[in-house]
């Protein structure tokens, strides 16, 4: 059999192109190209064996986006506010002097001059920093009534409790509500555990 010259990539380009729209617009071409394609083929596959596509490539799945890690705030920092206004009260009316001291070994008269000075200096901390009410406007020991559907955290019942409210009874507490708060915020170059410095005097 002679060898047939092999053909260039441009004519190769030609011929298929012109077999191209010749398919497409004689029927008679097409009919002669078929068994020529269906031959080659039946040299590529087993016989019988059915002419699958590719399957479609399967995207890659999305990670889960990592949450942020969670940094534990020291309890110190977490309660930096509690701890300032206990620094602010031992500062105003040494608060935490007279609580850690044992009053019982000192007679009343000490007792109550202490108290007087640590009275005094909480009390001007609380009214500069706070704004208290009272819950219920009546005078303890007057009668009060409570109606139905109260609410539990402002109004408590004691004594004989039974049946439904309306309640009537005596005021024994009117109760303190805070409307407003003005305390600072605590600074972060300040260590909240310090309630107050250790003092010392040179000489």
């Amino acid at each position: 059999m002679t060898d047939q010259p092999s053909l260039s990539f441009f004519a190769r380009l030609w011929l298929a192109l012109v077999c191209f729209w010749r398919i497409w617009l004689d029927r008679s071409f097409a009919q002669a190209v078929l068994p020529v394609r269906q031959a080659d083929l039946a040299g590529r596959l087993p016989a019988g064996a059915p002419v699958e596509s590719a399957p479609a490539p399967v995207p890659a799945p999305v990670p889960a986006p990592v949450p942020p890690p969670v940094v534990a705030v020291p309890p110190e920092r977490e309660h930096a506010s509690a701890l300032q206004l206990l620094a602010m009260l031992q500062r105003e009316g040494r608060l935490i002097d007279f609580l850690q001291e044992d009053v019982a070994a000192f007679p009343d008269e000490d007792v109550g001059a202490a108290a007087r000075i640590v009275h005094e200096g909480c009390r001007k901390l609380v009214r500069q920093y706070f704004t208290l009410e009272a819950v219920l406007p009546q005078g303890e020991g007057e009668r009060v009534q409570v109606p139905a559907g109260f609410d539990a955290q402002r109004i408590r019942l004691t004594g004989n409790v039974a049946g439904q409210p309306p309640y009537s009874g005596a005021l024994k507490h009117h109760g303190w509500v805070a409307t407003a708060l003005t305390l600072p915020s605590p600074s972060p170059a300040m260590d909240p555990r310090v309630l107050a410095p250790a003092e010392v005097e040179l000489s």
